[in-house]
């Protein structure tokens, strides 16, 4: 039986680790720059009652 190469999952670890902390830091950069047609909206958002509800 061969043994476990520990160095190997570790550094497989760290990749994922650092691949879901630069994922993580994509979507706070994409959330804190809106896009100018979703910010400049002068129209007021209505919302209609779901079925079933008074």
């Amino acid at each position: 039986m061969a043994k476990p190469n520990y160095q190997f999952e570790k550094r497989q670890k760290e990749i994922a680790k650092k691949k879901k902390a630069e994922e993580k830091l994509k979507r706070k950069q994409e959330a804190n720059s809106p896009q100018p047609e979703e910010a400049t909206s002068d129209e007021p958002v209505t919302t209609l009652p779901e079925p079933g509800q008074s």
